[in-house]
């Protein structure tokens, strides 16, 4: 069935909402009765628009070709497009017949991006609706009492919650409208989302299955073991953690579906798992207010820190998991292997990367930008501006994490590093995770030959730690003289 050329339709522009249930512009759009384009545009032109990177296209090529399935058992088609929004969307538009078109609100670079799209679509006499879907509450509802984005997030948290209960989900809408004959879009082929070489994304396939229907399943299976997240969710051995984060960042599932169901948990378990979910608002909320914060420092003393050289070994070393201190080097593998990795060796590899190798916390950032399947606008670049110590209620910087001490504090058996670094599996746990000071003997009966068959450590701990407080006190001193010459 398609809809009636004299007909107006109604645009619905997907981004980061790639669902059918709770999806407020779409069950708008739908409310409507007028016959629907429902229309995705790979952006990679505009500016504000983040080019996503590798794993986040894999997957992101996975989840249209699973919503496209879900649209077609309902009817209706998913228009692909690639190119500046703002010009691709006006035009759809005018060549649907478009009295409307509706999508859900963006924070961050993306809003001056959504701002000139409304302005040429009124210019034309196209109505626009933006709806919030991707926070349980905007950033407007959640300010300081002088009006200002909440630093500290203990405070944000506490008055976020305040402001009340979040809505429920919205339903799926139970009849879709025709989909517009006339409009054509690209095959999803034509996006060029898939690696064009060797093709690496085999681990990342074994490992998820994108798409709404996988997000649900993914959603149940924790709520049957989430009895366990409080006391286990920082084991990366454990099966603990939710693993929602790639299908909350395309919105395969909303933050309101997942606070709704996370009440069925028990108390103690729901506070910290709906707290992972307060820190999701919580960067999402700086990125509203500072959309340069993947490439400035939020306090502006960083400015004026001695980043070391990067040398190419160091960083090929960190990023293939070869730089003799196993939970980095099992965190990295896992990273390359599945597109993920444990939030917890995510804190660990990141201090790791700059503290021990003294290098400018955007170099993690983009490798995790690249790799990541969950590689969100406003989580990665918060979270390493926390490990860097320049963000908002950040780590600080001279609390470094010994690798050693982490490993054996939350791997204590060593199965997560057995795990990821095979060649260390027959190591004992005692020595697991400091292979180096194994006897000869240990180390012959693992099969593990330092240097060659598994890394010496690149740097030494002691000697790194005391260098990263020497280039901590050199920014502060640098960051003192600024001032008194600004006085």
């Amino acid at each position: 069935m398609t809809g009636s050329k004299n007909q107006a339709a109604t645009v619905v522009w997907l981004r980061d909402d790639l669902r059918i249930a709770d999806n407020p512009a779409l069950a708008a759009a739908c409310e409507r009765g007028e016959p629907l384009v429902v229309l995705y545009v790979l952006d990679e032109k505009s500016e504000g628009i983040r080019p996503l990177g590798g794993a986040a296209k894999a997957w992101l090529h996975e989840s249209l070709a699973a919503l496209a399935a879900d649209l077609a058992s309902r009817g209706q088609n998913l228009i692909l497009k690639r190119g500046k929004a703002l010009d691709v969307v006006s035009s759809v538009a005018r060549a649907a017949g478009a009295k409307t078109v509706c999508w859900n609100r963006r924070y961050g670079p993306a809003e001056p991006v959504d701002e000139a799209v409304r302005k040429r679509l009124r210019n034309a006499g196209i109505a626009v609706e933006v709806h919030e879907a991707i926070l349980l509450h905007a950033p407007r509802d959640v300010r300081t009492q002088s009006g200002e984005t909440y630093q500290i997030f203990s405070a944000f948290w506490r008055a976020a919650q305040k402001v009340g209960e979040p809505r429920p989900p919205i339903p799926a809408p139970a009849k879709m409208p025709p989909p517009v004959a006339a409009i054509a879009g690209d095959d999803l082929a034509d996006l060029q989302l898939l690696p064009e070489g060797p093709d690496w994304t085999a681990g990342i396939r074994e490992t998820w299955t994108p798409g709404e229907s996988g997000a649900r399943r993914t959603l149940d299976e924790f709520l049957e073991r989430a009895s366990a997240y409080a006391e286990e969710r920082d084991l990366p051995a454990a099966d603990s953690t939710s693993r929602l984060s790639p299908y909350l960042r395309f919105g395969e599932i909303s933050p309101h579906q997942v606070w709704e169901a996370s009440a069925s948990i028990d108390a103690q378990a729901r506070t910290k798992f709906r707290g992972e979910l307060g820190w999701r608002e919580f960067n999402w909320h700086l990125l509203a207010e500072r959309p340069d914060l993947t490439v400035n420092n939020l306090k502006p003393a960083f400015d004026a820190f001695p980043w070391g050289d990067t040398y190419a070994d160091d960083m090929w070393a960190w990023r293939r998991g070869r730089t003799g201190y196993p939970v980095v080097d099992a965190g990295m593998r896992q990273l390359w292997h599945t597109g993920w990795m444990h939030n917890r060796v995510r804190m660990i590899v990141a201090s790791f990367l700059v503290k021990h190798l003294l290098a400018d916390w955007r170099i993690g950032e983009e490798w995790f930008w690249d790799t990541l399947v969950d590689a969100d606008p406003a989580n990665n670049p918060v979270n390493w501006q926390w490990a860097a110590g320049s963000g908002a209620d950040a780590q600080p910087f001279f609390r470094i994490f010994n690798p050693v001490l982490q490993g054996e504090k939350f791997d204590p058996d060593g199965d997560y590093v057995r795990r990821y670094v095979p060649e260390l599996a027959k190591m004992p746990a005692k020595y697991i995770h400091k292979p180096w000071q194994a006897p000869d003997a240990v180390l012959a009966e693992a099969g593990v030959q330092l240097g060659r068959t598994y890394p010496e450590p690149i740097v030494d701990h002691a000697m790194a730690r005391q260098r990263a407080l020497d280039a901590f006190e050199t920014m502060r001193r640098r960051a003192a003289e600024g001032d008194r010459r600004a006085g």
